[in-house]
């Protein structure tokens, strides 16, 4: 006996013992499908009910996702960004997403007549530097961030590090990695001091997203630029998340020959920074998912940003996506 497809699926999922939130987010996904063949409905069919078992091990979890790279910038890909950020809401998840933006404050710094600067992987930051990552991170793109969020039916609010005293900070010492008496003057780059996470929980526990730009701010009332890898990695500890994913350009971290390595131990990291396999930009990333699961994340995550949907595929499906981070 055939059913309509929406009540298929709705018996299915309350069978599962899933909730009447998540069962109309699930419905209405399907309703959408309405018209379509009887083996393709049933194939997307199949696809959901496959999802349910994982919408139901992290129900109530916390999700800290580090949003950069393309993803950032193809606007189909911002598009199915949000949309996977608004759906891991709906069906019960808590998304925290931290946001980096180092193209576009290279390109403002352009139009200023000013040259960006790194040493290893961290941006030097002047003041007049400071000023300009300071309305490119928290204006120009958090807000893109949040109305995109909010377009696909969710509820963002966009955060810096001051609001709420979320985030304090101070100036990172940072020693060179061959000569560790010698230390580099990175200006106002910030080492994090301590979180406080009790306007995020708040937020949590009224159904917003933050979206946070990685500014933390100083005993005396100066801003500290931290690598967004850093702060997620930090919000990911102290909010005992269940899981950090951190979108990137590439499909993981890849071995001299290429090779994606779909798990890391902290043995391998130390030998692929030492031989040159991990450098600039990545050396950040990974001691921050590094610190991460040693201090009880759940699962840490190095993904492929350029693939649509890629928060779906590794949260509500079995299927291994880019790197995972081993804390042994």
């Amino acid at each position: 006996m055939w059913c309509d497809p929406t009540q298929c699926v709705d018996h299915f999922a309350t069978a599962q013992g899933v909730s009447w939130l998540s069962r109309s987010i699930i419905v209405a996904i399907t309703r959408s499908d309405y018209a379509m063949t009887l083996p393709s409905f049933f194939d997307k069919a199949d696809t959901l009910s496959r999802a349910l078992p994982f919408i139901r091990k992290y129900h109530g979890q916390t999700m800290v996702i580090k949003y950069g790279g393309n993803a950032m910038t193809d606007p189909a890909l911002q598009a199915a960004f949000a949309q996977d950020v608004v759906l891991l809401k709906l069906v019960g998840m808590n998304p925290v997403v931290v946001h980096g933006g180092g193209p576009q404050i290279e390109n403002a710094l352009q139009r200023l007549g000013k040259t960006g600067s790194f040493i290893q992987g961290m941006r030097v930051t002047d003041a007049e530097t400071m000023g300009v990552v300071e309305w490119v991170l928290a204006g120009q793109v958090q807000q893109e961030i949040v109305g995109l969020i909010n377009q696909a039916g969710g509820k963002a609010v966009g955060l810096t590090g001051r609001d709420g005293g979320l985030i304090r900070a101070k100036k990172l010492k940072m020693l060179d990695q061959s000569d560790p008496t010698m230390e580099h003057d990175i200006g106002q780059v910030g080492d994090i001091v301590s979180v406080d996470p009790i306007l995020l929980q708040a937020l949590q526990d009224h159904a917003f997203i933050p979206v946070i730009s990685p500014i933390g701010f100083g005993e005396h009332n100066e801003s500290y630029n931290i690598n967004a890898d850093v702060v997620a990695a930090k919000l990911a500890t102290v909010l005992q998340a269940e899981k950090l994913l951190m979108l990137t350009n590439i499909s993981g971290v890849l071995n001299k020959s290429g090779d994606l390595l779909t798990e890391l131990s902290p043995r391998q990291i130390d030998a692929m920074v030492a031989d040159g396999s991990i450098s600039g930009g990545m050396l950040p990333k990974i001691s921050g998912a590094l610190d991460a699961a040693k201090s009880g994340v759940k699962a840490v995550h190095i993904i492929d940003g350029r693939i649509p949907h890629v928060l779906l595929l590794e949260i509500l499906s079995d299927q291994p996506c880019g790197t995972m981070i081993r804390p042994s």
